[in-house]
């Protein structure tokens, strides 16, 4: 057994409440070297009459090493805990202090989880597990009211530039919420909607208002009204790293420089404000001169973004806050943020942009979830760039799913494209086939998956400006495949519990091949095998069917089962979805 492999620490994804009554316990060895793990867990006040061994298993692997996990209900909400490793040839026990050859008779050296307390516990909305996101750049999805049209707007489906204005408003929205009805989506993730000077709206001038290009405050509320009436929810984008360059505390900054009563307001290093050599003499999101970095820590800049966190929430009725640039913002900030908007509204979902490892922001003092960009980058990798074998992705998935809490995980914002990327259907290189099989794995996986909008009908188009073309309503422009597709899958995701639940197993991802077999289960009893190939040519499959009954989950047909397996022949870039009967 190789001992440097073994890892294990008493919190975060390690090691943490589940709910109010179950702990997770998880360590983690190297691939393919442990033949069982087991958990011997007590009470730390009660040891000899709570003590219990627990088998572990394994619920995720990447290239190096397998991550062992077990479920346990502690009698009095605190836990001792110690791990037996078992491998071929011999046995050790982890505890806090280290690797024994057996196991002390008193829990003091063992791991402790002093207290499950409710507080502590992350509890994501209770709704979000089930959501489908839609998400629309309200400038670019139709025009509804001409009357509100910027004076330079162009024709509707024109090539987008950085600066062009196509008059897509609220009221075009509400006009084609029976197609995300039909689609089958129950959330939409709108870009920002505050007044602003671009076409994307990231650089807010007033944020206690809605843009005059998209309507009024009283339309959003409308809108979202009517939204709710249809079981569908409202995310807004929440620009609080940076302001732009109309703000009107930053106008007052800009004409009276360090005597201005707002100069606390933004990170200034050099007065008057200016740019040299390309670089702003304060701070901004990423050198841009119009989006000044807003002081998160000055207590006038809080109580106005904290306000305007609120004001949203309960007076417009929108269900939570995307949040741009949220790991550019302080901790303590989105603390407080945390609080005023779950004081308003405890099933707000409150989600953060960022790229990377989110761990420090996912323990349920701040955000319910992050844009899962990991998650995006591995599907895409695989499925659209041939970066990367099955076995490379199955490894880079579970290294995703190892590397948070399952609560976490069935809450991650998982999304393929959106308006700071190039498009699906181009990234795939055109290729409708590479496009659902990308698709129906997002779709089929653990978190929350959000289409971009028009991506259902088939548009395409590179990194900005291009992704954020005009939104396709002519029918004879619609790829009515693509849009049929999207609008069945979706159906069973939102039909069977198996899609939503945490519970995935890769039943064949080797090395070498584009040949990908996952099963998943779902506490309401649901079962499924899905099988994908990310290749040309067409390759064989074959899966436990544990004799049972089986059918194809899109027709309802049969499926063939022959000694126990499911057998069939997937052509390039071919898929089949099973349904245990």
């Amino acid at each position: 057994m190789l001992r440097e492999a073994v890892y294990h620490r008493p919190k975060q994804n390690f090691a943490y409440a589940a709910d109010r009554r179950t702990l997770h316990l998880r360590v983690r060895a190297k691939r393919g070297d442990l033949v069982r793990a087991d958990a011997v867990v007590g009470d730390k006040y009660a040891w000899e009459q709570t003590a219990a061994s627990v088998p572990m298993r394994v619920f995720a692997s990447d290239e190096l090493f397998d991550y062992w996990e077990t479920a346990v209900v502690p009698p009095y909400r605190r836990l001792r805990y110690a791990f037996k490793l078992t491998a071929e040839d011999e046995t050790i026990y982890v505890t806090e202090k280290g690797f024994a050859d057996r196991l002390a008779p008193n829990p003091d050296e063992f791991f402790d989880f002093p207290y499950i307390n409710p507080a502590d516990v992350f509890a994501p909305p209770s709704w979000v597990k089930d959501a489908v996101f839609y998400q629309i750049f309200p400038e670019r999805f139709a025009n509804g009211d001409p009357s509100l049209d910027p004076e330079d707007v162009q024709p509707w489906g024109g090539e987008p530039t950085p600066r062009n204005f196509f008059g897509g408003d609220l009221k075009g929205v509400r006009d084609h919420l029976d197609h995300l009805k039909r689609l089958g989506v129950n959330a939409i993730y709108f870009t920002p909607v505050f007044e602003a000077t671009t076409n994307h709206k990231y650089d807010t001038t007033d944020y206690m208002k809605v843009d005059p290009h998209f309507g009024t405050n009283e339309d959003l509320k409308a809108l979202v009204e009517e939204c709710h009436s249809r079981g569908i929810r409202v995310l807004l984008d929440a620009v609080f790293n940076h302001a732009g360059k109309t703000f009107p505390p930053f106008v007052d900054v800009l004409e009276k420089g360090a005597d201005s009563e707002y100069a606390g307001w933004f990170h200034v290093r050099e007065f008057p404000l200016n740019v040299v050599d390309g670089i702003p003499t304060y701070e901004t999101f990423a050198f841009e001169p119009i989006m000044p970095k807003l002081n998160t820590e000055n207590a006038d800049v809080k109580k106005y973004l904290l306000d305007v966190a609120r004001y949203w929430v309960e007076e417009i009725g929108i269900d939570g806050w995307r949040l741009d640039v949220a790991n550019e913002v302080d901790h303590a900030f989105w603390r407080e943020f945390r609080q005023t908007v779950k004081a308003v509204n405890p099933e707000a979902y409150i989600l953060g942009e960022i790229w990377h490892d989110s761990m420090m922001w996912l323990q349920g003092d701040q955000f319910d979830a992050v844009m899962n960009y990991p998650f995006t980058n591995a599907v895409l990798d695989f499925f659209a760039k041939d970066r990367i074998d099955a076995h490379g992705f199955a490894s880079a998935i579970g290294r995703q799913l190892a590397a948070y809490p399952q609560t976490v995980t069935e809450t991650a914002f998982n999304l393929l494209d959106s308006h700071d990327t190039a498009r699906l259907l181009t990234l795939c290189g055109g290729s409708e086939k590479r496009m659902k099989l990308a698709a129906l794995f997002q779709l089929t996986y653990p978190g929350v998956p959000c289409i971009y909008y028009g991506d259902e009908v088939g548009m395409s188009g590179g990194g900005d400006p291009g992704c954020r073309g005009c939104m396709v309503w002519d029918e004879e422009g619609q790829n009515t495949d693509l849009l049929r597709f999207y609008s069945e899958t979706i159906a069973l995701r939102r039909t069977y519990g198996a899609f939503r639940d945490a519970d995935i197993a890769f039943v064949q991802a080797e090395r070498g091949s584009g040949t990908l077999v996952y099963e998943r289960r779902g506490a309401d009893g649901s079962r499924f095998i899905v099988a994908m190939n990310a290749g040309v040519l067409p390759v064989e499959i074959s899966a436990d069917a544990d004799s049972r009954s089986w059918q194809d989950a899109y027709s309802g047909e049969p499926a063939l089962v022959t000694d126990g397996s499911l057998r069939a022949v997937l052509p390039g870039f071919g898929f089949a979805v099973w349904r245990q009967v």
